[in-house]
């Protein structure tokens, strides 16, 4: 009896004893905690930059932890024995990946701009610019399409999308102004876009100079089908500024906002005005984008209609071969612009990646929220004496510039400008 009363008593004591000690771990577990988490083994950290988020509404000093690819952590001061690489971005700003809604990147050894010469490829200019997504402007159509994703979408390490063209084999050359009416499809083109919808973001409809209302209304029709906007690019001379935007719904996007050619009437009347029914179609919805190129941004359209409060929402380059080496530049430069015209650096930052993120219904793009793609600017202001061109060759002085210090591509850095991330030479 007192031998089972003595067992009894050291299996209580032993009980209580493991209890205590579970409760102690339990204790020390929370207490630890966010010690522990500190700990975690971040692939990359970027530490004391100006962090511009319009998706989060943040502009403030604060880290960036990146992992497996993606972002995994944002706050106020993330400790630097928590990461495998740490660079220190303090005086810079860190922007969501910037995204070129306007490009031509279908390069090819053909004339012209479909798998031709006059386009260029995507990584040749994009991730230099802080560009982390382009989208090709229907310089293919649901024909040509599958050729152009084999051989520049899938090999590049810029994201690239696309505007497809209500015409089935694309935008070749200045030659295509009046395609064959016979492969206007909208039954082809709403498939293609159901079959490569990760990568097709809408239609696109430009470059014919028939009277026939027939592309237009079918490429908005394939685009509403799909949910997909429609982006209205240039040379149409038949249709008016007024009717092509009337055709237009809420989300559709103008594209060479603010040129200033003898084909289309200007937005900007001759007493520098913002003609009325522009004013009216920003209010129903339509979207307008820069679309700079060679011959699509002047100083006389844009700086009046800024002033008046028609303000691009992104800033698509019309990027290819020829208008790089122009006026345009980059899309850094086209942001530049507007930057020394009086746009925030908040603003400007929001409609090179939220804005446009938006536009193109790629909500998961375009922003630093936690587990989003790791899809990261890191951007200098460069401040002195800058001229900045437009497309008719007229200059504005400007004391500040932009320029792409580092640009992450879904974790990785694909561009550094001045070593950040280089080894010290001893």
């Amino acid at each position: 009896m007192e031998n089972n009363l003595l067992q009894i008593g050291k299996y209580r004591f032993m009980n209580h004893v493991m209890m205590s000690l579970q409760r102690a771990s339990l204790m020390l577990f929370f207490l630890l905690s966010p010690f522990l988490s500190q700990a975690q083994d971040y692939d990359l950290l970027l530490k004391g930059g100006r962090l511009i988020d319009a998706k989060n509404k943040i502009d403030a000093i604060m880290d960036v932890a990146v992992k497996d690819g993606k972002i995994f952590r944002v706050a106020a001061d993330i400790p630097a024995s928590a990461a495998k690489k740490v660079l220190d971005v303090s005086g810079l700003i860190v922007a969501p990946g910037l995204i070129n809604i306007h490009t031509h990147v279908f390069a090819g050894s053909n004339s012209g701009f479909s798998d031709g010469q006059s386009s260029q490829l995507p990584d040749a200019f994009a991730i230099r610019s802080g560009i982390t997504t382009v989208v090709d402007a229907g310089t293919t159509g649901w024909r040509t399409f599958p050729d152009f994703k084999a051989k520049v979408i899938d090999p590049s390490i810029t994201r690239v999308l696309a505007w497809i063209n209500i015409f089935e084999t694309g935008f070749s050359s200045g030659s295509g102004f009046e395609p064959d009416m016979g492969t206007v499809s909208v039954q082809k083109t709403a498939e293609a876009i159901q079959k490569y919808k990760d990568y097709i973001v809408g239609t696109r409809v430009g470059h014919y100079k028939g009277k026939s209302w027939l592309p237009f209304e079918r490429a908005s029709e394939a685009a509403k089908i799909a949910n997909r906007p429609l982006f209205v690019e240039c040379h149409m001379p038949q249709y008016t500024l007024q009717e092509q935007l009337d055709h237009m719904r809420s989300g559709d996007i103008i594209t060479h906002s603010f040129e200033n050619v003898s084909e289309r009437m200007t937005v900007v009347d001759e007493q520098g005005k913002v003609r009325p029914f522009v004013l009216e179609a920003q209010k129903r919805g339509v979207l307008f984008d820069v679309g700079h190129g060679g011959a699509g941004f002047w100083f006389n359209q844009a700086i009046p209609a800024y002033n008046q409060g028609l303000w691009p929402n992104s800033f698509g380059t019309d990027e290819h071969r020829t208008s790089m080496n122009s006026g345009m530049k980059n899309m850094l430069n086209v942001m530049s612009k507007y930057l020394n015209i009086g746009m925030s650096i908040p603003e400007v930052i929001a409609r090179g990646s939220w804005n446009a993120a938006k536009s193109i219904k790629r909500e998961d793009l375009g922003n630093l929220s936690e587990s989003s793609v790791a899809d990261i600017a890191v951007l200098s202001i460069s401040n002195g004496k800058f001229g900045f061109v437009d497309s008719g060759q007229n200059r504005i002085e400007g004391d500040r510039k932009l320029e792409a210090e580092l640009t992450v591509r879904a974790g990785r850095i694909v561009w550094d400008l001045n070593g950040l991330a280089a080894n010290t030479y001893k």
